[in-house]
């Protein structure tokens, strides 16, 4: 089961396919770079697909519409 609900965060995303572009690219970010929005302890699951599903569930990332 993946946390958080993909459901819940297409509300605030609207597509599936944005969802997957933006998390790939914060996912690609975060191996990068080794920087998080949270505390590495706060985070449910422990690779960084996941951590960005949860950054976006926590409203730390914005997705402009444009």
């Amino acid at each position: 089961m993946i946390y958080p609900s993909i459901d819940k965060i297409l509300n605030t995303i609207g597509s599936k396919y944005l969802l997957v572009h933006i998390i790939s690219k914060r996912s690609k970010q975060m191996a990068a770079t080794g920087h998080y929005q949270m505390p590495e302890y706060k985070y449910k699951s422990k690779k960084n697909l996941g951590r960005a599903l949860e950054e976006i569930a926590e409203n730390l990332i914005i997705v402009k519409k444009g």
